[in-house]
């Protein structure tokens, strides 16, 4: 379990805090949760979030139950490092929507003392590591993987499933275009697709 401590920013107590897991998984209301409690203990905090995503709010970060935070949204990660000077926590939203270069920006602020929470989809639609992620992962002290709920089956979900027609890496979306799908029902609703897109070329 990650340590939550109170204070200023500490040169030797700096680390990186990663939540990930597939979409409605609760990775945002944990981050929020987290940011809250830091709130709580006076710290000074910063909740950043890329550009392009406007789901809910221009600005906010929000969950899918609605609760929401206000933050920073940025166009990159090299963006972040001159509004997180001030700052002993900084929470980062959507981390896999980043460049490649968040990995570098997270462990800097460590290295200076900061406590980062990153929270992210691991793997993308099509059950790939997703962006800076799997880099995020191995570099982060501390690592919590949440679950959703399968749609189909009830169990444990760590897929998410793309049900419209899209080969493109990042398309926005909620349960419009996105279900939660364990391990057996993702390759289930693959080994469909694939059947369908089959019999429509024959």
């Amino acid at each position: 379990m990650f340590l939550e401590q109170s204070g200023k920013r500490n040169p030797k107590r700096g680390w990186i805090e990663v939540v990930c897991g597939s979409m409605f998984s609760g990775k945002t209301e944990e981050l929020i949760r987290r940011i809250r409690r830091a709130e709580f203990a006076k710290q000074r905090v910063g909740i950043f979030k890329p550009g392009t995503d406007t789901r809910y709010h221009e600005s906010d970060v929000v969950s899918h139950d609605k609760r929401a935070i206000a933050s920073i949204p940025v166009r990159d990660s090299a963006a972040l490092l001159p509004l997180t000077m001030d700052l002993a926590v900084v929470g980062i939203d959507e981390a896999q929507f980043f460049d490649e270069g968040l990995p570098r920006v997270c462990g800097q602020l460590a290295d200076q003392g900061v406590r980062v929470i990153i929270a992210g989809l691991d793997m993308d639609f099509q059950g790939r590591p997703f962006g800076p992620m799997p880099q995020l992962l191995a570099m982060a002290e501390y690592v919590t993987k949440v679950h959703a709920i399968c749609v189909r089956c009830g169990e444990l979900a760590h897929y998410s499933h793309r049900t419209i027609p899209s080969e493109r890496l990042v398309v926005l979306g909620e349960t419009d275009s996105y279900e939660p799908l364990c391990r057996q029902c993702y390759n289930a609703a693959l080994k469909g697709k694939s059947i369908a897109e089959n019999t429509l070329f024959q």
